[in-house]
């Protein structure tokens, strides 16, 4: 019986569909990244906390400051999935402007994207879905689920109202996890 059905066309148009299928959904749903890690170290700025931020100026009579400073920060609330860390955005002496993400800690996906976003922070699952909704700035793919990451922020940015960082599934569109960015000084 079985030599018989393993002979016929049809079953092997079967198995082929069904092992396509198989091999489709492992690579859409990538199911070993909910068990694997990827860690990041990378190095951040000292950033001088006491300095004015971008934006305002120095009191009459002090320096600009001269190192690194500190422009917005916020603690990362959880959504789809765990996430802790602090997000923040530092003012180079240079001028130019980086997003980062201070011990991260969240699960692996696929297609997980690093966000700056115009969306109001919401805790629970009504802050799962909205930060496609409105304007937003795509920094590139989340580099690790835990550490320390540092993301460039294109020059020519206009920060105004961009004030939450997302860790957004792509492929899912949903936050994994988010932080709102409240100004410094």
């Amino acid at each position: 019986m079985i030599s018989r059905l393993l002979r016929t066309p049809l079953t092997w148009v079967v198995v082929a569909v069904l092992a396509a299928g198989a091999a489709v959904g492992l690579w859409w749903f990538q199911p070993w990244k909910a068990v694997t890690d990827r860690e990041v170290r990378e190095e951040l700025s000292a950033v001088d906390v006491t300095a004015s931020p971008a934006g305002t100026a120095a009191p009459t009579g002090t320096a600009a400051p001269v190192g690194p400073t500190l422009v917005s920060r916020g603690d990362f609330v959880t959504h789809e999935h765990d996430t802790s860390g602090t997000a923040r955005i530092v003012r180079g002496a240079d001028g130019r402007y980086r997003l980062e993400l201070v011990g991260l800690d969240t699960s692996n996906g696929p297609d997980l994207q690093v966000w700056l976003t115009d969306q109001p922070v919401r805790t629970g699952r009504s802050g799962w879905n909205v930060f496609d909704d409105g304007r937003r700035v795509e920094l590139g793919p989340l580099k690790g689920n835990l550490g320390d990451q540092a993301y460039d922020i294109p020059a020519g940015t206009d920060l105004t109202g961009l004030t939450s960082v997302a860790i957004w599934c792509q492929r899912f569109a949903v936050s994994f996890g988010a932080a709102p960015l409240t100004p410094v000084g």
